[in-house]
């Protein structure tokens, strides 16, 4: 079976969606069957990211499913590369409503039976949705900035997720998104949160010219110009990826 990871965060413009991207690019180039499962339904980020056509989506999974029109899974993934699939999110927030909770955990499952690895997207608003996710994955990697309102938030998610008593919670501190933000330490932050910073990107992973790959539909850690493989950058993104699937190697 494949490992599900969800990547979360407590704020939005933090880098969620850009990490989860190139966590992906980093399987794909380990030749690891990806599939990329956007849950944050009221942001569809995805299928933008990756310049993919909305076709069918969860709604439609969910929809077929619920009456009984549902075939195969291949009908509702869209290929981005030879390792990489998307299920994208739904084309109408409006849609994100009516989509049944108990159908997420089943497709969810289902996936991890095709994929060496399910990467969720998710809002990072807590909401039933969320916490449904959460408690049908593996690992459930939470990407912070350094930011007061983000370490505030995402302390107070370190103890929901603690007194729930998930085993896999992990924190990646993310400081590749702005050259100026850097309020405090990394000794600062982990104290402040009570949990430790088990992964950080700081800002020599700014990518001043990232908008133009966005508008391509590149991943960037699949782009040899902005993370050359023999560099530490990329590298040290792989760890992460490398870590995250220890346990299933």
């Amino acid at each position: 079976m494949g490992k599900i990871i969800t990547i979360t965060s407590r704020k939005g413009g933090v880098g969620k969606t850009t990490t989860l991207l190139n966590l992906a690019g980093c399987f794909s180039d380990l030749q690891k069957k990806v599939l990329i499962l956007d849950l944050d339904l009221y942001s569809s980020s995805i299928a933008i990211s990756l310049n993919l056509r909305q076709e069918r989506t969860i709604f439609n999974l969910v929809d077929d499913i619920t009456n009984n029109r549902f075939t195969e899974l291949n009908d509702y993934v869209v290929k981005y590369n030879k390792y990489i699939d998307v299920l994208k999110s739904v084309k109408d927030p409006r849609q994100a409503s009516r989509i049944n909770l108990k159908y997420i955990e089943q497709i969810i499952n289902m996936f991890k039976y095709y994929y060496d690895v399910v990467l969720i997207d998710t809002s990072h608003v807590l909401t039933d949705l969320n916490i449904v996710i959460y408690d049908n994955s593996n690992t459930i990697l939470n990407v912070m900035s350094n930011d007061p309102v983000d370490l505030v938030n995402t302390k107070t998610f370190v103890n929901i997720v603690s007194d729930i008593g998930f085993k896999d919670f992990r924190v990646l501190l993310n400081e590749s998104n702005s050259l100026e933000e850097k309020y405090f330490s990394v000794y600062d932050i982990r104290s402040f949160i009570n949990h430790n910073i088990d992964y950080h990107l700081g800002h020599e992973f700014y990518v001043k010219t990232i908008d133009k790959y966005v508008l391509d539909g590149k991943i960037l850690t699949l782009v040899g110009n902005v993370f050359p493989h023999d560099k530490k950058e990329y590298k040290k993104i792989m760890k992460v990826a490398s870590d995250l699937l220890e346990d299933i190697e």
